[in-house]
């Protein structure tokens, strides 16, 4: 192997795989290639040309605190993000800054999202559903998509993974406690190099089917990936990727660099999201939009407005599919069922009548 020096560290040309979890259970490839240039036609109900789904990241009350029995407070994604961890002790402002997304910001969103029928998917981190009842109530009432964003809004990556699974199953039975179902799709977003597989194994334990896992962002369409751990199986269900979105995001109202000055610069990059992904399905390739937010950050007035405004543009365009997360799965795994090894979907797709389902219970604009 030729050898060279980049900063001052040794690295090889020709370097081998180092990744101590190859070829075990949690070894999920990266699929570089993806659908490919002309991408694929995912005949959305309706002949709609483009899906849009909002999700709102429910976490406030489940954040490390010393309340929750962490060593430190929660330093991210409050309104002073340069203020360091405080170790040993709590930190009344970063409480009560997530309060108020608990308090005041969940309920702003709900209610401007249920006033334009717009059902969305909530994200919900179960120590943070177990402490607002209510809210759950209210989810579950309004017909809200309730999937699974961890037991705890904490970082995995150190943990083992009977660690990390224990607070799987932790989840998984704090969710049916308060809302009275399984979650059937997650978002981890603090997760491990273990979570995928670990996700697949509990439902399988559980007997509870797994829509989707959202842990990624490399397309603007779902796709298939291979689940290590059904290598060997007959019958191999695959785990169905939902991209999520780290761009059309509140957060980076409160990260640097990149930080959203204004409600205003939010608006014109969702907008312009919007407008480019809804082009290309007037080409014939529509594709997925998401939109993540949070009830700490878009629940404040300022950053509310810039949310409404969005949702309003988007009303007033023809063949948008409004819909959740788990309503895109359920159609992806109907229209476009799992086939091992990633198989090309052209195939598929040929064999595919030229209609499109038609769905009359789901939220549409202007269709």
């Amino acid at each position: 192997m030729a050898l060279q020096t980049v900063d001052h560290v040794a690295v090889s040309l020709d370097a081998p795989n180092v990744d101590p979890l190859q070829g075990t259970k949690y070894d999920f490839k990266r699929d570089l290639v993806g659908y490919g240039r002309d991408s694929i036609h995912p005949r959305w109900p309706n002949d709609a040309k483009i899906a849009v789904s909002f999700v709102i990241n429910y976490e406030e009350g489940a954040e490390r605190s010393l309340l929750n029995g962490d060593g430190q407070t929660e330093s991210v994604l409050w309104e002073q993000p340069h203020v360091p961890d405080r170790i040993g002790s709590r930190d009344p402002k970063i409480e009560s800054d997530y309060d108020y997304g608990a308090r005041v910001g969940v309920w702003r969103l709900l209610n401007m999202f249920e006033e334009n029928n717009i059902q969305t998917t909530i994200n919900a981190v179960g120590q943070a559903l177990e402490k607002n009842r209510p809210l759950a109530h209210s989810l579950v009432a309004g017909g809200h998509e309730i999937a699974s964003h961890g037991y705890r809004w904490i970082p995995y990556h150190n943990m083992t993974p009977e660690e990390e699974k224990q607070y799987m199953l932790r989840q998984m039975q704090s969710l049916k406690a308060t809302t009275g179902t399984y979650p059937s799709g997650w978002f981890v977003g603090r997760c491990s190099s273990h979570s995928k597989a670990l996700i697949h194994e509990v439902h399988e334990e559980l007997g509870v089917p797994l829509l989707y896992e959202a842990d990624c962002f490399s397309d603007d369409l779902p796709y298939w990936a291979d689940v290590p751990a059904e290598k060997n199986t007959d019958q191999p269900k695959g785990m169905l990727m939902l991209p999520y979105s780290y761009d059309n995001n509140d957060l980076k109202y409160q990260i640097a660099p990149g930080t959203w000055g204004s409600s205003g610069a939010f608006f014109e990059y969702l907008k312009s999201s919007f407008d480019v992904l809804y082009a290309e399905g007037l080409k014939g390739r529509p594709k997925m939009m998401t939109i993540g937010l949070h009830c700490r950050i878009s629940g404040k007035p300022g950053r509310f407005a810039a949310v409404q405004s969005f949702v309003q543009y988007v009303q007033q365009q023809p063949d948008v599919w409004i819909t959740t997360r788990k309503d895109i799965a359920l159609h992806w795994h109907t229209t476009f069922p799992y086939v091992r090894n990633n198989a090309p979907l052209d195939s598929i797709v040929n064999e595919l009548k030229p209609d499109v389902p038609k769905v009359d219970n789901l939220v549409y604009a202007r269709i």
